[in-house]
C-alpha cells in the first residue's frame, strides 16, 4: 500500500509540474492557452500574470509531495521522518484533491480536467490513510 501511495503522489506531483510549465513557463503559446479555453493572445497576454502565480502555487504542492516521498521512502517506519514525510504527502495531495474539487465545481466544461488534476492525489491520499492504518 505504501509504494502504491507513493506512486500515485509522485505521478500527481508529475503532473502538476506539467501544469506548472504551462501555466508559468508557455502560458502564452497557442498550444497552451487554447487547451485552457483561453479565447485569443490578446486575452493570454492579459491573464499572463495571473497564471504565472497560479503556477507556482502549483509547483509548490509538487514540490511539497515529493519533499514528503522522499521522506516516508528514506525515513523508518513510525520515526519522525515517517512521519512529517506523510503529513507532507497529505497536506500536498490533499490541497491537489480539494482544487479539483473546486473546479469541478465551477462547471461542466471542467469535469475532464478536474477528473485528471483529482484522480492521482485521490488516490494517494487513500492508499496513504489504508497504509498508514495497516
Amino acid at each position: 500500500m505504501i509504494l502504491a501511495s507513493l506512486l500515485f503522489a509522485f505521478l500527481a506531483a508529475a503532473l502538476h509540474v506539467f501544469i506548472f510549465t504551462m501555466e508559468s513557463l508557455t502560458w502564452t503559446k497557442p498550444a497552451t492557452w487554447k487547451r485552457f479555453s483561453i479565447e485569443s493572445q490578446e486575452n493570454a497576454e492579459i491573464t499572463k500574470p495571473l497564471a504565472y502565480n497560479q503556477g507556482f502555487y502549483i509547483l509548490f504542492l509538487a514540490i511539497g509531495a515529493l519533499v514528503g516521498i522522499g521522506l516516508v521512502a528514506f525515513g523508518s517506519d513510525g520515526s519522525a521522518q515517517d512521519v512529517a514525510g506523510w503529513t507532507l504527502v497529505f497536506a500536498s495531495c490533499g490541497s491537489m484533491l480539494l482544487a479539483a474539487l473546486v473546479l469541478a465545481l465551477s462547471g461542466r466544461k471542467y469535469l475532464r480536467a478536474a477528473a485528471t488534476q483529482g484522480a492521482t492525489p485521490l488516490l494517494a491520499v487513500v492508499l496513504g490513510l489504508v497504509a498508514v492504518a495497516l
